[in-house]
Formats: C-alpha cells, sequence, structure tokens
C-alpha cells in the first residue's frame, strides 16, 4: 500500500507525502503537544512539531529526559474510534500552542488509536495506552481512521465472533465482574459476542456438546471466562463429539489386568472401539491407525453433516479470561494471570497450539466392568496426593480457594500412600531432550540429579522446540502422535507404593509454584512429563514440596522421584482408592490409559514473553 512521493489536500492541509509512508498530516496529540504523524503499512509514528518546555528535569545537576512514546505498530493497534468534536487537553501542550488555543477557543475533532504497551515491572503483562489525535478538520480525521481501519482488516488471524462462556462462581465469584471489566476491549475492536453466564455446573459442556457444527463454523473461538475446571468442561464438550480418536496405545495384557481373578474376561480394545465407533452416524475421518478403525465425527442430525468441523482446526481457537484458582493454563499460555493481557491476546487474533491428553478410564472400581469413558485435559493429572486434594476440597467449596490450601494441609498431614502399577512409553533421549545425545547410563544417573539451569530449555514465545516439525509428521496422524511412531520404543513398568502420580501436559506454572510442577515442559511438543513420587519419609515429601514453591527450585531432584517424558502411559490401582485430579476436577478411575496429542488446539496467546 505504499506510494510515492506527492502532495495531497485532505481539507484544505496539504501535506506532502513521503516515499515510505501512506499519509502524512499534522495533528493536536493529546497530552503531548502539536506532531507530524505518519502512517506506514505496519503503524503509526509521530514527531513533536517544537519540543515541550518541561520535557526535560534536572536532580542534583543531572538532567534527566522523559521518554515520550512517539510510534505504535499497526499489530499492537486493536481499535481506532472516531469521537466527537471537543476541546484538547492542553496541561502539557507548548505555550504558544496553549495561547492559541485560549484566545481562539479552538475546539477539535479526535480520533483515537488503542493500543497496547508491555509492563516494565511485570513480565508478559500488557497495559491498555491510546493516543488521542485532534485536528480542525473532520475531513482529516475521517481519512484517517477510514485508512487505519483498513489496514487492521488486513490482519486476518484477529476474530470477528465469539462465543463467551461466564463462570460467575469460579475462583472468588470474579467471572462477571471480570467479564465487565474487558468487554469494553472487544467493543471497540468491533468483535462480536454471544455472552452465555452459566448458571449450573456442566452447563457449558452440555451446550458445547449439543451446538451444531452450522453453528459453530459461524464462530472464530470460544472464551472461557473462569478457571482451568471450566476451561477443562468447555474443552471436553467441544472434542466429544467432534473428535474420535483411537484410543492410547498399551502394554500387551493390559486389559486383563483389570480381571477379577478370572472370574470374567475384559473385553478386547478393538471390539471395544468397534462398538463405540459403530455408533456414530458420520464416517468423515479425522485421526486413525492402520491397527485401528478410522475416526469419525458425530453429528446430531443429517442437515448438520453437510457442515462439518474438522479436528484439529487452524482457525478456529480458545481463548481464556482469567477468573479460577490457580489459572495454570492461562499463565503457561500468556505468561500472566491478568485479565486485560488475555482480551488483548484474544482481540488481537493470537494464536499458539497447545497439546491436549486423552484419558482414558478403563474401570472405576477393581470388580467394575470395563467400561472405557474418554476426558481430554489441557493442563495436569493427578492420582494419590493430587486426588486427595480435590476430594477433601469439595467438603469447603464454601471456603472459595482457600479451600485448596486448607486440604493440601490437610491431606499432607495425612501422608498416605497406594500401590499401583505404572507403565509408560520410553523413548530415545535425542527425541525427550533438546540437549545433545546421552548414553544409557547418563540418563540414570540424570534421574538421580535435576539437570542446571542453563540445560532447560524453557517454552517461551516462539519457542523452537513447540514450532519444530517431527521427524516422522508424513501425515495427519504423525504430526499429532509423532513419538508413538518410533522403532525403538518400549514399554517399562514401575510397580511399587507413590504418594502421588501426575501427568503434566504444560509447566503448570502459578503463583504458589511459580516454575510450574515441570519448568522444562512445553505447550505443544508431544510429550506428557510423567511424575511418580514413590513412598518416602514426611520430611523428605516436604522438601519436594517446598522446592515446589521456590523459583529456581528443583523439585524433580530426589531420588524418590520419578520424572519421565512420555507420550503414552497407563495407570492400574492395586487397592479400592481410585479418584484422579484432571484438570482440577474429580475423576474416579481405578485403570486407566492416556496419550498425548501434539498441538491438537489452538490458543489466543502467545506463549510467555519472558
Amino acid at each position: 500500500m505504499e506510494r510515492e512521493g506527492n502532495d495531497c489536500d485532505f481539507g484544505g492541509d496539504v501535506v506532502s507525502l513521503p516515499c515510505s509512508s501512506i499519509l502524512s498530516s499534522t495533528f493536536l496529540l493529546d497530552h503531548v503537544g502539536e506532531v507530524v504523524v505518519s502512517l506506514f503499512s505496519d503503524g503509526l509514528s509521530w514527531n513533536l512539531v517544537e519540543p515541550v518546555e518541561n520535557d526535560v528535569s534536572t536532580c542534583l545537576g543531572i538532567k534527566y529526559v522523559s521518554k515520550i512514546a512517539n510510534e505504535i505498530a499497526l499489530s499492537d493497534i486493536y481499535a481506532v474510534e472516531l469521537l466527537d468534536i471537543s476541546l484538547i487537553h492542553k496541561s502539557n501542550l507548548p505555550r504558544a500552542t496553549e495561547r492559541t488555543l485560549l484566545v481562539h477557543e479552538t475546539k477539535m475533532y479526535h480520533f483515537t488509536v488503542h493500543g497496547f504497551i508491555r509492563s516494565k515491572s511485570q513480565p508478559s503483562q500488557w497495559i491498555l495506552t491510546e493516543y488521542t489525535f485532534g485536528h480542525e478538520n473532520l475531513q482529516t480525521c475521517q481519512m484517517w481512521v477510514d485508512q487505519l481501519n483498513e489496514l487492521l482488516k488486513l490482519e486476518v488471524r484477529r476474530p470477528r465472533n465469539l462465543l463467551v462462556f461466564v463462570h460467575p462462581r469460579s475462583g472468588k465469584c470474579n467471572g462477571c465482574r471480570n467479564w465487565e471489566a474487558v468487554a469494553p476491549i472487544f467493543s471497540r475492536a468491533k468483535v462480536e459476542t454471544k455472552v452465555i453466564v452459566t448458571e449450573r455446573a456442566g452447563q457449558a459442556y452440555d451446550m458445547m456438546l449439543s451446538i451444531t457444527n452450522k453453528e459453530l463454523n459461524s464462530y472464530d473461538g470460544v472464551i472461557a471466562v473462569g478457571g482451568d475446571g471450566f476451561f477443562n468442561e468447555i474443552l471436553n464438550g467441544f472434542l466429544s463429539p467432534r473428535l474420535r480418536a483411537p484410543y492410547p496405545p498399551t502394554p500387551p495384557g493390559f486389559v486383563h489386568l483389570a480381571k477379577d481373578k478370572g472370574d470374567s474376561l475384559a473385553a478386547d480394545e478393538d471390539e471395544i472401539f468397534e462398538k463405540t465407533s459403530s455408533q456414530i452416524e458420520n464416517h468423515l475421518p479425522l485421526i486413525s491407525t492402520p491397527n485401528q478403525p478410522r475416526s469419525r465425527i458425530s453429528n446430531s442430525n443429517s442437515e448438520d453433516k453437510a457442515h462439518g468441523f474438522p479436528v484439529p482446526n487452524e482457525w478456529f481457537r480458545f481463548g481464556i479470561i482469567p477468573s479460577g484458582s490457580t489459572d495454570a493454563i492461562v499463565i503457561c499460555t500468556t505468561g500472566t494471570r491478568d485479565p486485560i493481557t488475555s482480551a488483548l491476546h484474544i482481540v488481537l487474533g493470537k494464536r499458539v497450539h497447545l497439546d491436549i491428553a486423552q484419558v482414558v478410564r478403563w474401570k472405576t472400581t477393581p470388580r467394575s466392568e470395563v467400561e472405557p469413558f474418554v476426558r481430554y485435559a489441557a493442563s495436569f493429572s493427578g492420582y494419590g496426593f493430587y486426588g486427595d486434594v480435590i476430594t477433601e476440597s469439595e467438603k469447603y467449596r464454601w471456603m472459595g480457594p482457600k479451600r485448596y490450601d486448607y486440604a493440601g494441609t490437610m491431606v499432607f498431614l495425612r501422608h498416605r500412600s497406594y500401590e499401583a502399577e505404572i507403565s509408560y512409553l520410553d523413548v530415545e533421549p535425542e527425541e525427550t531432550m533438546p540437549t545433545p545425545k546421552r548414553s544409557r547410563e547418563s540418563n540414570l544417573l540424570w534421574g538421580l540429579k535435576a539437570p542446571r539451569r542453563s540445560e532447560r530449555s524453557i517454552c517461551r514465545i516462539n519457542c523452537k522446540v513447540c514450532n519444530e516439525t517431527p521427524k516422522n509428521a508424513a501425515n495427519e496422524i504423525c504430526s499429532l502422535t509423532p513419538h508413538l511412531n518410533s522403532e525403538t520404543r518400549r514399554w517399562v513398568k514401575s510397580k511399587g507404593r507413590f504418594i502421588s502420580v501426575g501427568a503434566a501436559v504444560i509447566s503448570c506454572r502459578n503463583e504458589k509454584a511459580p516454575d510450574g510442577l515441570v519448568a522444562e515442559a512445553h505447550l505443544s511438543d508431544g510429550f506428557l512429563h510423567l511424575i511418580m513420587i514413590k513412598e518416602c519419609p514426611h520430611a523428605s515429601y516436604l522438601w519436594h514440596l517446598t522446592q515446589l514453591t521456590r523459583r529456581g527450585g528443583n523439585p524433580l531432584n530426589f531420588k524418590f522421584v520419578e520424572h519421565h517424558k512420555t507420550p503414552a502411559f497407563t495407570f492400574t490401582s492395586s487397592g479400592n482408592e481410585s479418584v484422579w485430579n484432571v484438570d482440577g476436577e474429580m475423576f474416579q478411575a481405578h485403570q486407566l490409559s492416556a496419550q498425548v496429542f501434539r498441538g491438537l488446539v489452538c490458543m489466543f496467546a502467545t506463549g510467555p514473553e519472558v
């Protein structure tokens, strides 16, 4: 859109356009003074016509020059508004300009450019900013507004229509208040929002489950105003009817481990899958493997079949306005727990891929029938300590977020352990570590000693690990489960008593664990971080928990802690206790299997900036 230099008449204002700019005019910038503004294809810049007199201050003989913003990138602008005629703010204008305005009582037309700046004190936090430009001629202001809006329309990734679910009781019951705080951002950005304030548990899940593909195709994404559990509810409602993926791989004889001492035969995995898949009407494949039936989309009626909804989907994204108790997912994807920052990521159309774990429950109790039930997790699934905490906390919902601290203390004091058997897929070291290849002996030693800080590949914006194309990604199936196709994979079994068993999809950073459960976990690398805490003295476990609360701590640097990067694992409890914590929600499962899909969904985010 660049034009060569020439003279143009905008309402009697003759301007010489630089060869590199689209427009150039003189305006009065509110709180600053008279400036020459130039519009480029990638943003705005302006320079003072004359310096502001109070721009330089002196302290102890040292001169300090205040930094006045003089540009904003187009990618940082989320809206442009034409304002009614009014007086310009004169407090910081040069004296000559002030006198002119006072004598003639000049009223000006204005247009405001809405954008953001990055906080200097809070990492990854974005702060709203606006620049108001005044001019005596309405046509000039309108010309600039139109031109800026035309350029903003070229930002094709920005959403235009969103479905918003608000959880009014999430966290400290801030859901409605947080939405009211960010709603003007969506309005200015001309993003249409259909807002649904939920009135009961599971309502968002039911609505996402029943919404037709035709209606879903009319939205650019879904926003959850709530916590991790609320997002999990929406995610499962979205994926359950649309993604019928093969069950996770299991070691030989896994399902038969659930037999009641020979009293009954467990159903064959393939037979179970055939039975459940035969109930699906539409035969559009999504994910399949050579040894398992093709995946399908479930549709509620024949008319909806014509409006397929592909999964995974590049353009359809999910967003979270943090209003929960921990908000680990939003902290890991945006870098901060700030509703304004999250709203800006959404309206600006940011995108980052996120791994999703498929958790399949085969049995709820030792003697129950084999009835597979699928859940999806975006952050963490945990058993033992984690399952006990979520169970205990349900008794104290009236306490709000503090119930987790109280429940955690009560469960810690009990110091229970559980007997279980876990099997996980072991893959080659070069697949799991971005560092140079090491011998198997050195990997065994690594299990006793945490890597140095410099060895950790922390997930950041434009992460090389997450953006790396898998070597075996010959088709869609392999790109979602690249590490399941390794020729050197093998099942490794661990049996004993465990205080906890956890599988982290992401680092799970939060305010109480600044580095998360696993500092080097990535958003989209196709790995789960399996963490098994073996039975240990009470004091040792306390030491482990203390390391989680420290920035730069090493919670995995203990002999009783096993940490494995794996694409899939299985679990079987040897007792009657069987409660899991899946993204902050209770999930009873005596026997389960899990796998991770790499980058299955897209989020309105960029990843942490710092």
